[in-house]
């Protein structure tokens, strides 16, 4: 791929409006954005999507800062990197921080389509023009407000963040506005194995799909619990990697598998977790992290994938930001999103409002 460099930039948006998770309140959002340059000058834009703080995994900001600087970039050798996926290889002996993976190799996937004048969809496999949106209800959100807006913009899910043992009230609240919206629950894996009585309670409410009530990792309790449900549930935290997905699949411990490109270490592991979930008609459909539209543009190209038959996390670039940091800006019209056809991600990077919302950079030359 002819890589000449790679530039780091630690940077912090203002969110338009508080979001509101199980573990408290976030209000900007610390992001790394990687640029990969080849000796022609093209440039491949990657995100760092890791929180401030270890609340959704261990990795954080800080830490993958640190390994990047440190570890990963110093490590590859990049004159012998012809594909993307060659990162995944180079760094698969270094155990976890799949954001920090996934964030430079991602910088690669879109300047190898940039290299080979195709967009990102095309060059991984994608059959879609068209992806379908569904939307994050916050914790904070006016519920009647935003539902107003959400289903004027035509998003085809719902997912809704929930207090632990508030499951009911938060449900009713949502069909309090629309009886018939596709909602499903998140739960971030707040629950233990005395809880099952209870979550098995919440079959009643005929959602689309519960996510993660359990912790991450097990996956005997989601087994047990999806044995006794209708309701399909959904793994997210549990699937960090292909062998994660191949284990939920053999234990039927759900019956949805949620792909963030982030959480498994990059678009080479997504579209791994993608082709296995597709032989073993697994329906999965792409998470989002609270992220710029770089990121965002390299999940329209994995949710174009044929396996992706429930809409994502793919919302517009106004549902967090004032200004997104691409042009132009991700737009959902009628519930859809259209899949960019230009060479690599398919947006322009804005320059001045990067360098604006940057608060720390590094440079290394690697060739």
């Amino acid at each position: 791929m002819n890589i000449a460099a790679i530039h780091l930039r630690r940077i912090e948006m203002p969110l338009k409006k508080p979001f509101d998770t199980h573990a408290g309140q976030v209000l900007n959002r610390e992001l790394i954005i990687v640029e990969a340059v080849d000796i022609e000058g093209r440039r491949g834009f990657g995100e760092v999507t890791a929180f401030s703080t270890p609340f959704y995994t261990a990795e954080t900001i800080h830490t993958a800062w640190e390994l990047l600087n440190k570890v990963f970039i110093p490590t590859v050798e990049w004159h012998k990197v012809a594909h993307p996926s060659n990162i995944a290889v180079m760094l698969a002996g270094y155990q976890g921080n799949e954001m920090a993976k996934a964030g430079l190799e991602a910088a690669l996937w879109d300047l190898c389509a940039k290299q080979k004048m195709k967009s990102l969809s095309d060059l991984i496999g994608g059959t879609r023009r068209q992806v379908d949106t569904g939307v994050v209800l916050s914790l904070s959100d006016d519920i009647g407000k935003v539902i107003e807006d959400y289903q004027k913009e035509g998003y085809r899910r719902y997912k809704l963040k929930v207090e632990k043992y508030k499951e009911a009230q938060a449900i009713q609240k949502v069909s309090e506005y629309s009886q018939e919206l596709p909602i499903m629950i998140d739960m971030n894996g707040m629950y233990e194995e005395k809880d099952l009585p209870y979550l098995e309670e919440l079959d009643s409410h005929e959602l689309m799909m519960i996510e993660q009530p359990f912790r991450a990792g097990d996956f005997f309790l989601h087994q047990q619990l999806q044995n006794v449900l209708k309701t399909p549930l959904c793994l997210d935290e549990s699937i960090r990697s292909l062998a994660d997905a191949e284990q939920a699949i053999r234990m039927k411990s759900s019956r949805v598998i949620n792909i963030k490109i982030s959480r498994v270490g990059g678009m080479t592991e997504a579209m791994a977790i993608h082709d296995l979930c597709r032989t073993s008609d697994i329906p999965v459909w792409c998470g989002g992290m609270v992220e710029s539209g770089i990121s965002r543009a390299h999940n329209i190209a994995l949710a174009s994938l044929e396996g992706f038959s429930i809409p994502g996390d793919i919302s517009a670039s106004s549902r967090f930001w004032e200004k997104d940091l691409i042009v132009p800006e991700v737009k959902v019209k009628k519930g859809k999103v259209e899949v960019p056809a230009e060479p690599g991600i398919g947006f322009e990077i804005d320059g001045e409002y990067l360098q604006y919302v940057t608060r720390v950079e590094a440079a290394f030359q690697v060739n």
